[in-house]
């Protein structure tokens, strides 16, 4: 069952912030930190958890101002700068020291920084952000804010009854999925839903405008794992990203899109997995 923590962050500045961070934490071993994408909720990991959870002592956040996470308190940015020291607070309030993190598209650009900023003991990145020229910025972002008024202008009772079918369900979410057909109907509801009702959607979304990762990440083991078939970032910034990041294990995702845990949950765990030793 999830659970929820509360804890004091103090900036730079000296300011102290409440935040409040609702997570699922399952299995044993090593720590693994899972961070999802703008616009889902930890549950986008549901598919591999359990391939995991024998190996790993996994912990899935909703990312503050996503899921049941409330947003960040003002004064905290939503960006990579205000999210990776809370994100590192969060981790210390639960006693992890410099866990393994892996993460996806907005996640993935997270993990990177916890990365950089020596808070990682490995990086696992799937289809991270920021590692686009400005015109495939502007396209994902577009299709971002699409998809996000798509979810908030359809009514719930629409919503699902679409995802009682393939059909439906490929309606909804095959933008971030090669093979929506695999979600259940209730997942799609959920996530649907995490979309529309987001607190932190736009604002995160504004920090992103300006954002390139563009510092390698020394000193630790980094993977970075693009889906074939990502329709929102597209492949050939994986390159860029293994330009960026010499030392990391570029890794090619068959048949995945651009959340790729539930279009191949075995792929994606056994990547996490070797990831992280």
């Amino acid at each position: 069952m999830p659970a929820t923590l509360s804890f004091t962050h103090t900036t730079r500045s000296g300011a102290a912030h409440p935040v409040t961070v609702e997570y699922e934490r399952r299995g044993a071993g090593e720590p693994l930190l899972l961070l999802h994408g703008i616009g889902h909720h930890w549950q986008a990991w549901e598919p591999v958890l359990d391939l995991l959870s024998p190996e790993r002592d996994v912990i899935a956040v909703d990312l503050p101002g996503f899921g049941r996470s409330p947003a960040l308190p003002e004064g905290v940015s939503p960006g990579v700068p205000g999210m990776v020291p809370v994100l590192a607070a969060f981790c210390a309030e639960l006693g992890v020291e410099r866990p393994h993190v892996a993460g996806n598209s907005l996640g993935g650009l997270l993990a990177l920084g916890l990365g950089h900023a020596g808070r990682a003991r490995s990086v696992t990145a799937l289809s991270p952000a920021g590692f686009w020229t400005g015109s495939e910025r502007r396209y994902a972002f577009g299709v971002l804010r699409g998809m996000r008024a798509g979810a908030r202008a359809l009514p719930l009772p629409a919503v699902e009854l679409l995802a009682r079918s393939a059909a439906g369900r490929a309606a909804l979410t095959s933008t971030i999925y090669a093979r929506p057909g695999r979600r259940t109907p209730a997942a799609t509801v959920a996530e649907t839903r995490a979309l529309r009702d987001a607190p932190a959607f736009a604002d995160t979304l504004a920090a992103g405008r300006g954002t390139l990762f563009t510092k390698d990440v020394p000193g630790v083991p980094v993977t970075i794992g693009w889906g074939s078939r990502d329709r929102l970032l597209i492949p050939r910034q994986g390159v860029r990203a293994k330009k960026t990041i010499p030392g990391a294990r570029l890794v090619r995702l068959t048949g995945c899109g651009h959340v790729p845990m539930n279009d191949d949950p075995a792929l994606v765990a056994r990547v996490l997995l070797d990831g992280s030793h």
